[in-house]
């Protein structure tokens, strides 16, 4: 492959910036909104709540604007819920505004448990009554008050669940164990925008100073880390020489550092990653950590570059306990990976080979697209719509620097 991709708005970043929208009567207006499943999925969620989305279209397509003027339903029903995990995300922001809030229990991809316990937990500390019945988390609160809260593990979704809530409690909250992923530092630039009092995001403690009200902003959406993080990958296992443009390259430098220590020719610029043909790679370990470190969403495309590498790599998951599911596939196209417990052992060079595969989750489905790249002859990837919840556009993207890629309905052939 050879060319310039450019990399899209953050799909984690934008999902918890709409949520926020709940929070204000006036005008949330996001930019570089990527045009996903997963966010149109919360965009109707929202407007089954009352609230209005202006989309826009052609060049403006990555602008929405959101007005949450007057929430007609504060509930977040199962059928809408059931297809994305971060949807339980409007269950701090309504339990602020309105003083309810009534969310199905989630689902997404099958990676394992990522319970919501912590988000409750937090919101309990800030004074909220709640209660599980039928499927559903129901929270109520005449209004919420400022708490010390000490996370019990880091969790993302959970930090942003219960720091979008305590900008409408009464008083201080002060959040400790936070998540630090670039994805919350986003959402509070958004919320300070707002006029929410916020210090600290980024780091372990999050304080917060409540206001009675928060107004509306306009706020652009930090590029997708790991969208970026997935192309530097393409690129390598290609041998091509493409330039990752428009990404923010010191959120992705856990993956930087090892690709460096595998011999990977890197050109890193301000806003842009270029890939260049090189020595052949060497096997370096990996372990999935919050960030600053490896991040658990790059694991399974990092292990289908590691296929193609010389010696034995371990890549170790410690945030997800079913996050593997990928390895069996890749093997299937013969690569040499050997699971014990949550470590993968993932020896190479390994000749892969076109074959028949099923992606099992969204990132999953990036490392079968990868791999295909690399392959002799022609891979067929079934169950895709997990990569349109948070690619946007991604055949069309690597066809236009050379990938051979096409989609059949609900098919990529590479």
């Amino acid at each position: 492959m050879q060319g310039t991709i450019r990399v899209s708005g953050a799909k984690n970043a934008a999902l918890p910036a709409m949520a926020a929208c709940l929070l204000s009567a006036e005008p949330v207006t996001l930019e570089n909104v990527p045009d996903v499943r997963d966010l149109q999925t919360t965009r109707k969620l929202l407007e089954s709540m009352g609230v209005e989305a202006d989309c826009g279209s052609g060049r403006m397509r990555h602008r929405v604007t959101l007005k949450a003027g007057q929430i007609q339903h504060s509930e977040a029903p199962y059928e809408l819920v059931k297809t994305m995990r971060a949807s339980t995300l409007v269950l701090g922001p309504l339990l602020a505004r309105t003083g309810f809030a009534r969310v199905s229990l989630p689902g997404g991809c099958a990676i394992g448990a990522r319970p919501i316990d912590l988000h409750l937990k937090g919101l309990e500390k800030l004074g909220a009554s709640i209660t599980q019945e039928h499927g559903y988390v129901i929270a109520r609160a005449e209004r919420l008050r400022g708490a010390r809260y000490v996370f019990d593990r880091i969790t993302v979704t959970g930090t942003e669940d219960v720091l979008m809530a305590a900008t409408l409690a009464e008083g201080e909250t002060i959040l400790e164990n936070c998540a630090r992923e670039p994805e919350v530092v986003d959402l509070a630039d958004l919320l300070t925008r707002m006029g929410a009092r916020i210090e600290g995001a980024g780091t372990p403690t999050i304080r917060v100073e409540g206001v009675s009200s928060l107004h509306g902003a306009q706020h652009k959406i930090i590029p997708d880390r790991i969208e970026a993080g997935t192309f530097i990958l393409a690129g390598l296992i290609t041998g091509g020489e493409l330039e990752v443009a428009h990404c923010h390259p010191p959120h992705l430098q856990a993956l930087l550092d090892r690709l460096q220590e595998s011999g990977a020719t890197l050109e890193v610029k301000a806003d842009a990653v270029r890939v260049k043909p090189g020595p052949p790679l060497v096997s370096v370990d990996a372990t999935t950590e919050e960030h600053p470190g490896f991040a658990t969403d790059l694991q399974a495309q990092y292990m289908a570059l590691m296929t193609q590498a010389q010696g034995a790599a371990v890549i170790t998951e410690t945030i997800f306990e079913n996050r593997f599911m990928h390895a069996q596939e890749l093997n299937r196209m013969g690569a040499n990976v050997k699971i014990e417990g949550n470590r993968a052992i993932v020896r190479g060079p390994a000749p892969l080979m076109g074959a028949a595969v099923q992606a099992s989750d969204l990132r999953a489905s990036a490392s079968l697209v990868i791999a295909a790249l690399a392959a002799e002859g022609e891979t067929i990837i079934d169950r895709i719509y997990h990569l349109d919840r948070g690619y946007e556009r991604l055949e069309e993207k690597l066809k236009s620097v050379g990938g051979a890629v096409r989609r059949l309905g609900q098919l990529i052939r590479s």
